[in-house]
């Protein structure tokens, strides 16, 4: 039988199976999101100047800081997986550690950002733009915690030997979906605090 972790007997098919099922998941994100997307254009379209005064109530500072973690955590998880790929356990640790630590700063800053505007009497019910404000914000925050217990999992998996040069897969595969959360920021950014 298999001469690595996952079982199969060939890592060539194993890798190729992971790839195809985060691919799989990743698309039906992808439609949950477009779907807010389109939800946002469309209310957007109708009700122009009520989302252009609701945006710019966000903060754009805190908001940019975020992508800069987010864009900095992603460049660790490239260097984390470059890592293990090429047999170094600890550095692959180390920048999914990184990466993890990142995205508590991304979920700190994105607590005081609601905070102040709780303290400032806007909630989710406040206006149409808010509602959509807070659900994209929210189910992404949800995301970026699912990403921190994966990439947890797979440094836990690595601490007991079970990645190397020659399987590392988890890392991969938890690599594209920590990508993914990313990216859905990289778009949630300028269409809630820059396009007014």
């Amino acid at each position: 039988m298999s001469g690595h972790p996952g079982g199969h007997g060939d890592p060539t098919v194993a890798f190729e199976s992971a790839k195809l099922g985060v691919w799989t998941f990743l698309a039906t994100e992808v439609l949950l999101f477009g779907a807010l997307f389109t939800a946002y254009t469309v209310f957007r379209i109708k009700y122009p100047e009520l989302f252009r005064v609701e945006h710019a109530k966000l903060d754009r500072v805190l908001g940019a800081v975020n992508t800069v973690v987010l864009i900095t955590s992603s460049l660790m998880v490239v260097f984390g997986v470059d890592a293990i790929k090429r047999g170094k356990a600890r550095l692959f640790e180390a920048c999914f550690g990184a990466t993890i630590l990142l995205a508590a700063v991304f979920l700190c800053i994105k607590y005081l950002e609601y905070a102040a505007k709780f303290h400032h009497g806007i909630y989710p019910r406040t206006t149409l733009f808010f509602s959509i404000y807070f659900m994209l914000t929210g189910l992404h925050g949800i995301h970026v915690l699912l990403g921190m217990g994966v990439l947890s999992y797979v440094i836990v998996l690595s601490r007991r030997g079970r990645l190397s040069a020659s399987y590392y897969t988890p890392a991969e595969m938890s690599g594209l979906y920590w990508h993914f959360v990313d990216l859905v920021w990289i778009y949630l950014f300028p269409l809630l605090y820059l396009i007014g």
